[in-house]
Formats: structure tokens, C-alpha cells, sequence
């Protein structure tokens, strides 16, 4: 069992600011959810800041950044850059706010640019029908596929306006903060083409969701891809990252910064080789992605909680069908079943 070695004690307070490494600001928002939290960076810019991450778009996440404002930009040292990892509400959410606030440009992937451009676009009435033919397919009844309603669209309420141009950066990329050159490593399966930063001079991985000290990013089929394998993509990613030094400070978007990132690069892999043999197990019989569900997550999930769930067993599935050791069968209520090979 993978145990993270934590430097740092207690978090900073919402709309405060902790120091993690020369220079490294750790910023804490609140989040709705269960999951109540994410990370954000401030990164000390020569005479200026970069911000790595947004926070969702509500009103005491904007409160929580104009306190954040006070303390540490001024018009000698203004913000000069917003960087987005990924295009999920809680990374992407205020980042049309804050570059318009400080008239900046947002620095991001293109996938994850386009991505949001295209959520924030779409509408619950284009969205639906193949919203609905996807948890159908799932195996929703109709009672869960009444949840579906309240999914489809909702990106445009949890994100301010995406930004109409940005600045692109590739894998490999280096840019330069304070006199430190920060390396673009690209992790997928989470987010199509999910940005990381390290750098070396400082030991220092700013991990975005990819890889999280204590839960396994949410790594899940959704109905714009319904034919995805996302978790071939994600372990084969998680090699980018083998290379660092067992030292490396990782700087994770969910709970706390922590060092171990070879160990937890090993525990995250074998976290899902076991969910791929439970999963195996689940569909002894054919199974649909409800009913992988019910196997895999037995704690009570909810709204929210659930279509990340379900998208996660279809994952699972979908990898198993890859690998030969499974196959998908549609049956004559369009409801598609997962059979042991």
C-alpha cells in the first residue's frame, strides 16, 4: 500500500497563500462537491505571476482570487499569464474571467481549449438524444435516466466565458518562469491532452489531475466518445513520467502536495489491474456498465458521483474488450453487455 510522504502541514485558507517551493505559491478553492477542494498554483514571474489553474466559476471562488489580488499583485507586479491544465469546470472554470480581468492571454493544449470551447457551445437540447442513447446503452432505467436531463449542458454553468484565442503549447515545450524553465509533459485518459509542468531546477511537478496522491483520477467513457479505450491512454501516459527523480515535489490539483511519485506511478497502475480483474469477475455473465458498477463502487454515490462511476466501469470494460478478454455484446434493447472472452 502506497503511503505519500507529506512535507507540509496543515493547507492554506481559502484566499491565502502557502509557499511550497522557492517561489511556489499553494492556493486552496472550495468546490461543491464531495470532493470539496482543488489546487491552484501561483508561481512568482520576475516581475509579475503566472497562475496555474482557476477554480470553478462561482462567486466565493471570484471573492477567494480579488483576496488572493490584494495580497499579491499590484500594477509592479501584475498577473502575466493564466495557464489551464485541462478543460474540467474546476481547472478551466474562471479562466475567462481572470484573463479578462487582467488582460492576459490563457495558455493551454489545444484539445483541451477546443474541448471547452465546444462544451461551452453545445446546448441540453443538442445534447440530449445522444445523451440519452449512451445511458441507455449503459444500462440506465428509466428512473436513472431521468438524471440524465440535468447532465446534459451543464458545463456552461460551472465555467465564465472560454477565452476565443489562446496561447498553444505542445509535449516537450519548455516555458520560461522566473528564470526556470517548466516542461510540458502531457498525460491523457483523464483529459484528451492534459498539460503537467516540471521543473527541474526546483525538482517541482505541478501534477494537475493526472496523478493524485491518495485517489486514482477519474478516468471514464463519455457520450461525445462512447467508443473510447481512455485507460490505454492514461497507463500508456503514465510512463512520461517514470523519469523524474524519486524526489520530486508533485504538486497534485486534490488533496495535499507529496513526494513518491515512482511509488504512486506503481500503485495507481496496480490499482487498475485489480479493477480490471474485478471487472473480468463482474462480467462472468453479461453485464452491463450499471451493473459493473454495482460491483466496483459499493458505497452509496450521489447524483454527481454516479456518472463518473458508470463512465469508470465503461472504462474498465472497454479496456478488457481491447486486450481480447472480453467482449461487448448489444442486445435487442440497445442495452450493451460486457461477456468474460
Amino acid at each position: 500500500m502506497f503511503k505519500p510522504d507529506y512535507p507540509f502541514e496543515g493547507v492554506p485558507e481559502t484566499g491565502t497563500t502557502m509557499e511550497v517551493a522557492p517561489g511556489v505559491f499553494w492556493l486552496r478553492m472550495p468546490l461543491p462537491f464531495a470532493l470539496n477542494h482543488i489546487n491552484l498554483w501561483l508561481l512568482e514571474d520576475d516581475d509579475g505571476w503566472t497562475i496555474v489553474d482557476t477554480g470553478i466559476a462561482t462567486d466565493d471562488v471570484k471573492a477567494a482570487w480579488q483576496q488572493i489580488e490584494s495580497l499579491h499583485f499590484s500594477e509592479d507586479k501584475p498577473v502575466k499569464r493564466v495557464i489551464v491544465t485541462h478543460f474540467h469546470p474546476d481547472h478551466m472554470g474562471l479562466a475567462g474571467w481572470l484573463t479578462e480581468r487582467y488582460g492576459v492571454m490563457m495558455t493551454a493544449t489545444l484539445s483541451e481549449w477546443t474541448y471547452a470551447r465546444m462544451l461551452h457551445s453545445d446546448t441540453p437540447e443538442v445534447l440530449l438524444p445522444g445523451f440519452g442513447k449512451f445511458y441507455h446503452a449503459a444500462g440506465f432505467d428509466e428512473e436513472l435516466i431521468k438524471e440524465v436531463s440535468g447532465r446534459a449542458g451543464r458545463y456552461p454553468k460551472a465555467v465564465s466565458p472560454i477565452p476565443t484565442s489562446f496561447f498553444r503549447v505542445l509535449e516537450g515545450d519548455e516555458i520560461s518562469i522566473n528564470g526556470r524553465n517548466w516542461k510540458v509533459i502531457i498525460g491523457r485518459g483523464h483529459a484528451p491532452e492534459h498539460m503537467c509542468l516540471y521543473c527541474d531546477d526546483l525538482k517541482v511537478l505541478i501534477s494537475g489531475d493526472q496523478i493524485l496522491p491518495r485517489i486514482s483520477p477519474n478516468v471514464s467513457i463519455w457520450p461525445q466518445e462512447p467508443e473510447a479505450d481512455p485507460l490505454a491512454l492514461y497507463l500508456e501516459s503514465m510512463n512520461a513520467f517514470r523519469h523524474l527523480p524519486a524526489s520530486t515535489l508533485v504538486l497534485p490539483s486534490h488533496d495535499w502536495p507529496f513526494r513518491g511519485i515512482l511509488e504512486r506511478l506503481d500503485d495507481l497502475e496496480h490499482h487498475h489491474r485489480e479493477r480490471l480483474d474485478e471487472t473480468l469477475t463482474a462480467c462472468t455473465e453479461p453485464a452491463s456498465g450499471v451493473d459493473i458498477l454495482k460491483v466496483l463502487f459499493t458505497r452509496e454515490l450521489d447524483s454527481h458521483q454516479l456518472f463518473f462511476a458508470v463512465g469508470e466501469s465503461l472504462a474498465h470494460a472497454h479496456h478488457l474488450v481491447t486486450q481480447g478478454r472480453a467482449e461487448r455484446i448489444t442486445g435487442e434493447d440497445g442495452v450493451h453487455r460486457f461477456k468474460a472472452a
